[in-house]
């Protein structure tokens, strides 16, 4: 496929590859459909997640006495795709300077929404439940880890066990410096007032 090849993936589509990618991990299945739809694409669905993410929370936000609606709302739609671009951004990166992966970064955004999407939404779900909500982001990371681990070799081409996770483990460490700092920022500039 060349450079200039317009993708076509539509929101059903990329739920239908997410749901072959969950039901059948490898990099295999990632690379099936790695090229099938770019950033443009991966950003779309990622704001999908973020809407239905700050929905969720801003409908249980009364629940929480330290956090507003809006600011679920505004946090929720800022940090998520903020915080898939840092990591995203870090996987390509340190791929690619350190590993020499040959992917792309629209094939890594692209390849990482596919699973990130479907258990962002689901992990939201469950995890309004009282007394699940640590249980289930312990889980939920778990699981993105390895459909990570799976995802990097498939989209920066690393076949190599050992470089596909150091460059998720130094992808994940700045994605915590980065994502934090944002966080906080948005935290202070959106919490409510206690008390």
């Amino acid at each position: 496929m060349s450079q200039t090849t317009e993708f076509k993936a539509t929101v059903s589509d990329m739920f239908g590859q997410s749901t072959a990618v969950i039901a059948r991990p490898s990099p295999a299945t990632f690379e099936r459909f790695e090229r099938r739809g770019g950033l443009r694409q991966a950003l779309i669905y990622v704001a999908l997640a973020a809407a239905v993410s700050a929905m969720i929370a801003a409908i249980f936000a009364p629940f929480h006495e330290d956090v507003t609606v809006l600011g679920q709302l505004i946090t929720r739609l800022i940090l998520i795709p903020a915080q898939f671009l840092i990591f995203t951004g870090a996987v390509y990166l340190a791929g690619k300077n350190l590993f020499r992966g040959t992917g792309t970064y629209s094939e890594v955004a692209y390849t990482f929404a596919l699973f990130f999407v479907p258990l962002s939404i689901l992990g939201t779900l469950i995890g309004i439940i009282p007394l699940l909500g640590w249980l289930v982001a312990a889980v939920i990371s778990l699981v993105m880890i390895f459909f990570g681990y799976l995802a990097v070799q498939s989209s920066m081409n690393l076949r190599d066990q050992g470089s596909a996770i150091i460059t998720l483990v130094l992808a994940g460490v700045a994605h915590w410096i980065v994502g934090t700092l944002v966080a906080r920022v948005l935290m202070a500039l959106f919490a409510g007032n206690p008390g």
